[in-house]
């Protein structure tokens, strides 16, 4: 018998977690270029830009062979977020991309349409990653496409 339930909330419901993915997949289409989603409750570091890059490490993000993997890092409850691109894509767009696409999320952040945000930020990556990194037939799915989550 139990005395207390401690179910961990999801952060995400199913039908929210197959949209993302769904984003995912749909911006990863056209291009070799790798989109991963990192979402967890809070997030343990100061700056949330340091917690990404840790994750994309232990997410072996930075092995794909173009080095053009990007990593949404998102703490819902702390209200952070960090985008971050690998050196082969970031030295293609550069920092003026990486702002726009985080005013992009904190305007719908902001506005209480978390889903949302993600699925445009994503579509826009995707069609920044086919841009500088079209999809060949050579190439593979270097990394899954489904949501990590963290604590």
């Amino acid at each position: 018998m139990k005395l207390f339930s401690f179910n961990k909330k999801e952060l995400f419901s199913d039908p929210e977690k197959e949209r993302l993915v769904q984003a995912i997949r749909q911006a990863e289409r056209l291009t070799s270029g790798e989109i991963r989603l990192f979402v967890e409750s809070r997030c343990e570091y100061v700056d949330p830009m340091d917690r990404a890059r840790e994750a994309f490490l232990a997410l072996g993000m930075e092995k794909t062979k173009q080095r053009n993997g990007v990593l949404l890092y998102i703490a819902l409850r702390d209200h952070q977020f960090a985008i971050l691109g690998d050196q082969g894509i970031h030295d293609k767009v550069g920092n003026d991309f990486w702002q726009k696409e985080a005013l992009l999320l904190k305007t719908h952040f902001s506005s209480h349409k978390i889903i949302e945000g993600i699925e445009v930020c994503v579509k826009e990556i995707g069609e920044s990653l086919y841009h500088y990194f079209p999809y060949d037939s050579g190439d593979q799915n270097e990394l899954p496409d489904d949501i990590v989550f963290g604590k």
